[in-house]
């Protein structure tokens, strides 16, 4: 039985191996495109820089802050 079993998995491979494959490129370049939205975090970062700024120099605008 595992004789016949080898057997198969033999023939199997020497068929699949007649097989022809082709690997073709495209015509066209490939394209990927990486919309990414990253001003809101730049905004973000730019508040927050600009609020700590502000807190460390207070009397930066004169008496009564900003």
């Amino acid at each position: 039985m595992r004789a016949h079993i080898l057997t198969g998995i033999g023939a199997a491979i020497a068929v699949a191996g007649c097989i022809p494959v082709q690997i073709q490129a495209p015509d066209e370049p490939i394209e990927i495109n990486l919309n990414v939205n990253i001003r809101q975090e730049v905004i973000v970062r730019l508040e927050r820089d600009a609020q700590e700024l502000l807190e460390q120099n207070e009397g930066l605008f004169g008496p009564g802050g900003r």
